[in-house]
């Protein structure tokens, strides 16, 4: 899961229409792989898994947006094979599935999904409400084709040798979740990438039976009327439109909004270390501070000469630098040559301009008292008159 999020960067603009985004973003467009690093969703799948602990729930979201591409592949595929085996269809317009697929195709072509199955908006000539609300109604349109009766008729052929008549799991090649490597569904047009129904069944039974069951391998923990709900339409009514899953999906996000993303913030926009480096520098810093310390009352009992005491600043600053980066959970030096750590002691480099304006910020902040407070304390010790014992 680690390698496919690191390695799908989004190489893209900060924001959707091309500009710099000028604050700290949020949570949907981290998902939506609108945000670099340090901000970026391979830095948020780490700090749910390792601060949070609760990564199952950025999981589950991220299945549940696959499976909202891997039914809007299946409608594009859909709509070509009912087009290539009656190609007078679009002229008559006599057959209901194929004006809701044209209906469905043309409103959701000014929107890109993205690898994370949620939209991107291509062409900025409507203010964001207004598109969203467009997305809303198109994914609620693609939901309601899935569920009439139109969408066995011209099922294309699986690539993965699933059955394709409706509502039959394919249990020899079920689809991607975000725990597996490898991609199910490829954007490719070409016919050995094409999606059977029964993949999009085996999909949804997959979400239910991995995170939502009693009892399941990475269970959630959700309402339950919603979990009611979501096994009743599929095991019972034998649903897989992505609207099954809208409830929870909305109720992990808002948990991860109100619980996980602010911490995530915190520590990714304004610091730039992880909790095993925060916890060694503090290491060093307090034996560094004792080892000053002692050395500067051993100087002066001593009666050195001063210029002897000025080795003191060294051990001074040591510990100073430490426990400063311990309190910002930030390195100064390294946030100005602009790396941020992903995991203990591995650094990338800040790609998010807001992100690294406010880094500098702190790290110019942090350094500033640093070197406030050595000065004052090498000062203290090396022109206090000293007393040999």
């Amino acid at each position: 899961m680690e390698s496919r999020l690191e390695s799908q960067p989004d190489s893209r603009a900060s924001t959707p229409d091309g500009g710099i985004r000028e604050r700290l973003p949020n949570l949907f467009e981290v998902l939506s792989r609108r945000t670099l690093a340090p901000v970026d969703l391979y830095s948020f799948y780490i700090y749910m898994r390792d601060v949070q602990r609760s990564v199952d729930y950025l999981d589950f979201w991220l299945d549940v947006s696959q499976h909202m591409s891997l039914c809007r592949h299946y409608v594009r595929e859909l709509r070509r094979s009912v087009l290539m085996s009656t190609p007078d269809l679009e002229k008559s317009g006599s057959k209901r599935s194929s004006q809701v697929l044209d209906n469905y195709t043309l409103e959701h072509a000014a929107l890109d999904p993205g690898p994370s199955g949620t939209a991107r908006y291509n062409p900025p000539t409507k203010d964001r409400t207004e598109r969203e609300r467009n997305r809303i109604s198109t994914d609620q349109r693609l939901s309601a084709f899935l569920r009439s009766d139109g969408g066995s008729k011209h099922s294309p052929q699986s690539s993965t040798g699933g059955a394709t008549e409706d509502n039959t799991p394919s249990s020899e090649h079920p689809p991607r979740t975000s725990t597996s490597p490898s991609p199910l569904v490829n954007s490719s047009s070409s016919p050995d990438h094409t999606v059977a129904r029964a993949d999009i069944r085996a999909s949804a039974e997959k979400i239910l039976y991995i995170f939502l069951l009693p009892g399941a391998e990475r269970e959630i923990i959700l309402p339950q009327g919603i979990l009611n709900e979501i096994t009743s339409a599929i095991e019972k009514e034998g649903r897989d439109d992505p609207e099954v899953f809208d409830a929870a999906k909305d109720y992990v996000f808002q948990a991860m909004e109100r619980d996980a993303f602010p911490g995530f913030l915190r520590s990714k926009a304004l610091g730039n270390l992880v909790q095993a480096s925060m916890l060694l520098r503090l290491t060093v810093g307090i034996v560094s501070g004792f080892a000053a310390f002692w050395t500067a009352f051993v100087l002066i009992f001593l009666d050195r000469s001063r210029a002897d005491r000025c080795w003191l600043i060294w051990p001074f600053t040591v510990s100073l630098y430490c426990i400063f980066s311990h309190m910002y959970t930030l390195d100064p030096v390294l946030a100005m040559a602009g790396y941020s750590e992903y995991t203990f002691m591995r650094w990338h480099r800040v790609k998010e301009i807001f992100v690294g304006k406010l880094l500098m910020m702190r790290a110019l902040m942090c350094i500033g008292w640093i070197f406030a407070l050595d000065i004052a304390l090498c000062c203290l010790f090396i022109f206090v008159p000293g007393a040999r014992l």
